[in-house]
């Protein structure tokens, strides 16, 4: 009776084949529905798109429609709303995005993030205009 010569790369052949067949489709959002209409009304997309200016958030990240430095310290931020989760750690949620922002060594004691003194106005604006960037392209 014969046995394989290679199990071990028969093993490893499947296992990529099954990998590549995932590959190519369009993903639908981890969190769907993730948008600024779960935060209070009072939060304004337009002040947070200049509180993320004024804060210096573009030091470390990358931020669709702000110009600043070109930074790769921290994740981009062009598609906060398609992550299931915050500094891998929380749910990404409109009020746990707003929490993170508020108090990140508090979330995560090992973020490099500071925490840069937000009022909660000024987090849930920031939170707002990250959930209502459009959706970025994932590089290839």
């Amino acid at each position: 009776m014969r046995t394989p010569a290679r199990p071990a790369f028969m093993l490893l052949g499947a296992a990529t084949l099954t990998f590549l067949a995932a590959c190519g489709d369009e993903r639908a959002a981890l969190t769907p529905n993730l948008t600024a209409a779960a935060l209070p009304e009072r939060a304004d997309a337009v002040r947070g798109r200049q509180w993320i200016a004024e804060y210096g958030c573009l030091a470390c990240h990358a931020v669709p429609t702000v110009r600043g430095p070109a930074s790769s310290v921290g994740p981009p931020l062009g598609n906060v709303g398609r992550q299931a989760y915050l500094t891998g750690l929380l749910p990404n949620t409109p009020d746990n995005l707003v929490r993170w922002l508020l108090d990140p060594p508090a979330i995560n004691p090992r973020t490099s993030m500071p925490n840069v003194g937000l009022s909660q106005a000024e987090a849930e604006d920031i939170a707002a205009f990250l959930l209502s960037l459009p959706e970025s392209p994932e590089p290839s």
